[in-house]
């Protein structure tokens, strides 16, 4: 048996902007952090580190000075936007779609109408510590730190430092005080 062409091997019916991300992709692994950013379109001024991947780069409005971890994933398939001077952390996902009701639809095909695209905005002298997850539609705060192993399923405001251990633990707390409160009030009906 003969040994194919490595030509051979492509499929003709494949997008070729998806064959041209794919490639993309694949080119970056050899590049410096530098180069990387330039072949994705970033300000001379970014760095982007190896196995980061940005899908539909095109709809990335990125600042300068901006460093994107090792393994990030930023999706701006709905438009993605990230100010100046903002640390994208190892394998942290920024994300602007969801297929869920596709799924539930069962209805997992291509270019679904069911994919839901949101823009997610992360503001200037941003720091996201990995691995985090930004989940699409969401808007993180000029100044904002994003505490590692975080969901960030809502808006944090400028400045804030956002953790979702942190947040879950006031939450417990929070908790905690209020049924000793109601037991007291409790006790109290009940005394009376």
């Amino acid at each position: 048996m003969e040994t194919p062409s490595p030509f051979d091997l492509f499929d003709d019916e494949i997008d070729p902007e998806l064959r041209s991300q794919i490639l993309r992709h694949q080119m970056s692994s050899v590049l410096s952090d530098k180069e990387r950013a330039r072949l994705f379109g970033l300000h001379e001024t970014c760095r982007i580190r190896e196995n980061a991947k940005i899908i539909w780069p095109e709809n990335l409005k990125c600042g300068d000075n901006v460093w994107i971890g090792e393994g990030a994933i930023l999706d701006a398939s709905g438009g993605l936007e990230i100010g100046s001077h903002t640390s994208i952390g190892l394998s942290v996902f920024l994300w602007t779609h969801s297929s869920h009701k596709q799924n539930r639809k069962m209805a997992n095909v291509k270019n679904s109408p069911d994919i839901v695209r949101k823009p997610t905005k992360v503001g200037s002298g941003v720091f996201i510590a990995g691995p985090s997850v930004v989940l699409a539609g969401t808007t993180i705060g000029d100044g904002a730190i994003i505490s590692p192993m975080s969901l960030v399923d809502r808006d944090v405001a400028d400045g804030e430092v956002f953790s979702t251990v942190r947040n879950t633990n006031k939450d417990i707390k929070g908790l905690r005080a209020e049924v000793r409160d109601l037991t007291k009030r409790l006790e109290a009906l009940e005394g009376s």
